[in-house]
């Protein structure tokens, strides 16, 4: 039901698995760093965190360990949040990666919606900085969202063209999925739709129910046009998501200095188009998410708990 009078569920991906600090100095690697970052996150209107774990060495990771410790610095920090797991990659079993969902059961869970070419490509190169085959078939979408219902996890369901999005419609008389749903327009990647307003608006027609209908669309912006992505999402009456996993830089080419910056500059163009940012409790409440149980820094000092 995303429509310009809904509240903005601003979502960040704090971290990725991509890129280092040779490329930005703000990406956290320890758990520590999450969670100073998920505080500036939180602190500037931001209600649901994209998590990609990692090792203290920054390298990305797929352990049960990795994810605990991140997610229970994050959650020690804040208090409450959104919490949304990547499951996304190459050449890792959907085994493993369903191995920290059933641990740690977050809010939500990515899905990427279909196979592609995924790759970056340079024009000063005049070649590819990566390229790969991102393998998502049906057979990997359903065995996750098995897992998904089993579990009680909402799916936010990634889609990088038109055509994941019809990748719904036999998910959803299947019965695998239900309305209302959460679909991410992901553009920027090359391989996947081109980012344009237009195609933008494209996307968001496809949605079932569409655009104005019972589901939760918004985009995810990769690379420096990402602030025109954002700005017509809000404008369409969708959510945005911005962060260090998909954008290093604000409007005006310099280099975030935290993920804060990124989620300072998504709530301000969210209020200029006369929307607000959703609460955690608004976010919650949105995607069919009850709060989780009390944290442990709350469960030590006798403090919060109540539900949201």
């Amino acid at each position: 039901m995303s429509r310009f009078g809904d509240p903005v569920i601003i979502t960040c991906s704090i971290s990725g698995a991509v890129a280092d600090r040779e490329q930005c100095p703000a990406i956290p690697y320890t758990p520590e760093e999450y969670a100073a970052e998920a505080r500036r996150v939180v602190d500037e209107g931001g209600s649901m965190i994209h998590v990609h774990a990692r090792t203290r060495a920054g390298v990305p990771s797929h352990e049960v360990s990795d994810f605990r410790d991140i997610t229970d610095a994050i959650l020690d920090e804040v208090g409450d949040v959104v919490v949304n797991y990547s499951t996304g990659a190459i050449g890792v079993p959907i085994e493993k990666r369903i191995d920290y969902l059933r641990e740690l059961r977050p809010d939500v869970a990515a899905l990427n919606m279909g196979s592609m070419n995924y790759a970056k490509y340079s024009r000063r190169r005049k070649d590819f900085v990566f390229q790969a085959v991102f393998e998502n078939s049906f057979d990997t979408i359903i065995g996750f969202l098995e897992a998904f219902n089993e579990l009680g996890i909402r799916p936010e369901h990634e889609c990088f063209d038109s055509g994941h999005v019809a990748n719904l419609d036999p998910l959803i008389d299947m019965g695998l999925v239900s309305e209302p749903l959460q679909i991410s327009c992901v553009m920027g990647v090359d391989g996947g739709i081109r980012p344009s307003a237009r195609n933008l608006t494209h996307m968001a027609d496809q949605i079932p129910g569409g655009a104005e209908g019972p589901s939760h669309w918004g985009v995810i912006g990769i690379g420096r046009r990402q602030w025109m992505l954002v700005a017509a999402a809000l404008a369409l009456g969708g959510n945005v998501r911005v962060g260090l996993e998909d954008n290093f830089y604000l409007p005006d080419a310099s280099m975030a200095r935290s993920n804060g910056d990124l989620v300072a500059k998504a709530r301000q163009m969210t209020e200029d188009v006369g929307r607000r940012p959703a609460t955690v409790a608004e976010a919650r409440e949105m995607l069919g998410v009850p709060r989780r149980e009390r944290t442990r820094r709350e469960l030590l000092t006798g403090s919060g708990g109540e539900e949201a």
